[in-house]
C-alpha cells in the first residue's frame, strides 16, 4: 500500500490493523474500518475521535454486504475475518464493482489445521479454498506469501 491509497479493512474489530494502515496511506489517503459489530465501531469512533484521527472512517455493515461505495477502494484487507463471511458468492460480486480499476484483495487467514492460536480447525477455510472460491468470484491470485507461521497471506486482482 502507498499513500494516497483508500482501503477497506473488513472485520475491523478494535481497529489494531486500520489504525496502522491509516498511517501507511497517510493524510491523503483513508481507511474505512468495517465491522458488523456495533461496540467495536463504538469502540473505533471513540478512539478516532480522541487521538483526533482524520483518515478513519467506521462503517457498521452487514454480515454480506460492506455497505461502500462503487470504485471506492484500492485494496481490501481482511485479516482472519474470510471464514465468517457470510454469502461469499455475493460478497465477492460486490467486491468487484466496489474496486478501483486496478485494485486488489489482501486476505490473511489461519491455516486449517490444529494451531496454537486462532479458532478450532472446523471453523477455518483452507488455502487452496480460499483460492478456488475467490477465481470463481472472478480474482486471480497475484501473490502468495508464506512468511507466516500460522496464516496464509494472499493477494487476488480482478481477472
Amino acid at each position: 500500500m502507498k499513500s494516497g491509497e483508500t482501503l477497506a479493512d473488513i472485520g475491523a474489530g478494535s481497529g489494531y490493523f486500520s489504525f496502522r494502515l491509516a498511517r501507511k496511506v497517510g493524510d491523503s489517503g483513508r481507511v474505512y474500518a468495517v465491522d458488523i459489530n456495533s461496540d467495536m465501531i463504538l469502540y473505533m469512533n471513540r478512539y478516532i475521535r480522541d487521538k483526533k484521527i482524520k483518515n478513519v472512517t467506521t462503517i457498521l455493515s452487514a454480515p454480506d454486504d460492506p455497505l461502500l461505495t462503487d470504485a471506492s477502494i484500492n485494496r481490501f484487507f481482511i485479516c482472519n475475518t474470510w471464514h465468517h463471511i457470510q454469502n461469499r458468492p455475493r460478497y465477492m460480486a460486490l467486491m468487484k464493482k466496489i474496486l478501483k480499476q486496478g485494485g486488489q484483495v489482501v486476505i490473511l487467514d489461519y491455516k486449517k489445521k490444529q494451531l496454537p492460536v486462532g479458532p478450532p480447525p472446523e471453523m477455518k477455510i483452507a488455502r487452496r479454498e480460499v483460492i478456488s472460491e475467490m477465481e470463481a468470484g472472478g480474482f486471480k491470485l497475484a501473490k502468495d506469501h508464506d512468511f507466516l507461521p500460522y496464516q496464509y497471506f494472499l493477494v487476488f486482482a480482478v481477472k
